[in-house]
């Protein structure tokens, strides 16, 4: 007897369901190499944009929308809330003898996170996923934040904790943010495959730049992005995020 999945879901969902694995595979490897895991974590974002791309050329599932949001909690809430508490407590000297109020701070930021971005899937399937904008700071690009700050170097403890702080308030804000244009998303894309695979070139040049592009587009996006994104075609580079 097969599975009641065979036949039901499309390659799209395929993707999407990779993207969960690799969020896993991210967490499991954090305290062995954080750069390796942060590199998984902008693998996952690309697969989450694909799944979406795929999507559009061969046709979605019903189950789609559910399973992009389920695989987004392991690999944009779980995986960076995982790297951040791993490089506080590394970086500070945080031990795990006894629960320290250093630790706790830690643990509650992350989990509050973790929270966060849980809150604002759910109602990003509920209510944005039709728009060609949504409310709040998609958790991919939170995800990739932080990721590419890891690969750039910045592994100072209390700017780890405080952007992962901040992220969740403005995951779950009234904040509205635009759907990229196609040839904004296609830069960032090159520029997001490129910190993946040579992180090191040219003193870690394609992080950086994906970490200007993140918090490029966070901070002037709601404001300042250009063009009319109905009119001139959007793509949502970071899929149900």
């Amino acid at each position: 007897m097969l599975p009641r999945f065979v036949g039901r879901l499309g390659v799209a969902d395929a993707v999407t369901i990779a993207n969960a694995a690799l969020g896993f595979v991210a967490v499991v490897v954090a305290v062995v190499d954080i750069g390796l895991a942060a590199r998984l974590i902008l693998l996952a974002a690309i697969a989450d944009g694909l799944d979406g791309i795929l999507a559009r050329r061969y046709g979605g599932t019903d189950a789609g929308p559910y399973l992009d949001s389920l695989a987004d909690v392991a690999s944009f809430a779980v995986a960076p809330a995982v790297l951040s508490f791993v490089v506080v407590t590394e970086g500070f000297g945080i031990g795990f003898e006894s629960i320290t109020p250093a630790l706790l701070l830690v643990t509650v930021v992350c989990a509050l996170f973790v929270a966060m971005a849980v809150t604002r899937l759910g109602m990003y399937t509920a209510y944005d996923i039709a728009g060609s904008h949504t409310e709040g700071v998609q958790t991919t690009l939170a995800a990739t934040v932080l990721g590419a700050a890891i690969l750039a170097g910045e592994l100072r403890p209390w700017l780890v904790l405080g952007v992962t702080g901040a992220f969740c308030y403005l995951m779950v804000s009234r904040i509205r943010y635009p759907d990229l244009l196609a040839r904004d998303a296609a830069i960032m894309g090159v520029v997001h495959a490129l910190a993946i695979l040579v992180p090191d070139f040219a003193g870690r040049t394609f992080p950086y730049a994906l970490l200007t592009l993140g918090l490029a587009y966070m901070t002037c996006s709601p404001w300042l992005y250009w063009g009319d994104a109905e009119r001139t075609g959007e793509v949502d580079v970071h899929g149900n995020a």
